[in-house]
Order: structure tokens, then C-alpha cells, then sequence
């Protein structure tokens, strides 16, 4: 068992954002230890996946509808389909930054973003 304090550390979240999550309905406390809320190990690895769920632009309620999916639920599948495409784009568009940043910390063009190979690797 990990109480609040423990996973707040061991994930990087304030206790705050825990409860918040709980309240969501993304996490379950398994009990208290005392006044302090605790929890299974395996709520780190729930956490991992909020994390990177939140990054990749998924809502609170995107996550839990997905948390609760069953390979039945049509409507959360569909949603996810759609997310892969719209991920896609943001992996795209973040590889074109990429490759313009990496010319960019080696062009010797006056001003760096108005050179034509960092506008052709924005473009593309």
C-alpha cells in the first residue's frame, strides 16, 4: 500500500491533483491509514497512463470513458480512431519542428527563421 504522500512523490503530482482525479472517477483509493487516503501499487502504473493521456490531449472525461471501455463500446473505439489520426498530425507537425530546430541551431542565415530551408522543412 502507498499513501497519498508516497504516490505524490513517486509520481510527481500534488496530492491535490490526486483527489482530483478520484473525484473524476480516474482513480480509487483502497482505503485510509489514518486521515491520509492510500492506494495499490498498481495506481502508479493508472497514473503513467493519465499522464500521457493528458499530454496527448485527451479530457478528464476522454479518460474515463476510456479507462471503463469494453471491447463493445463502440462510441469509445471510434473515439480512439480518431484520436490515432489526430495524433498522427501532432507527430507530424512535431517532427517538421524537429527538423527545422535541428537546422536552425547550425544555419548561419540572418534572421534563422527566414531562411528557406527552415521554411521548407515547416511547410512539408
Amino acid at each position: 500500500m502507498l499513501d497519498i504522500a508516497e504516490v505524490a512523490e513517486k509520481t510527481g503530482l500534488a496530492p491535490s491533483a490526486l483527489r482530483f482525479y478520484e473525484k473524476k472517477g480516474l482513480l480509487a483509493s483502497s482505503g485510509r491509514n489514518g486521515l491520509r487516503r492510500t492506494y495499490e501499487q498498481e495506481v502508479l502504473h493508472r497514473l503513467e497512463l493519465i499522464n500521457c493521456a493528458r499530454r496527448a490531449g485527451f479530457s478528464i472525461a476522454e479518460i474515463r470513458r476510456f479507462l471503463g471501455a469494453t471491447p463493445a463500446d463502440a462510441a469509445v473505439r471510434a473515439r480512439m480512431a480518431e484520436k490515432v489520426a489526430e495524433l498522427d498530425e501532432d507527430i507530424a507537425r512535431l517532427q517538421r519542428m524537429r527538423h527545422s530546430l535541428q537546422h536552425a541551431s547550425t544555419c548561419t542565415h540572418e534572421p534563422l527563421v527566414e531562411c528557406p530551408e527552415f521554411k521548407q522543412a515547416l511547410a512539408t
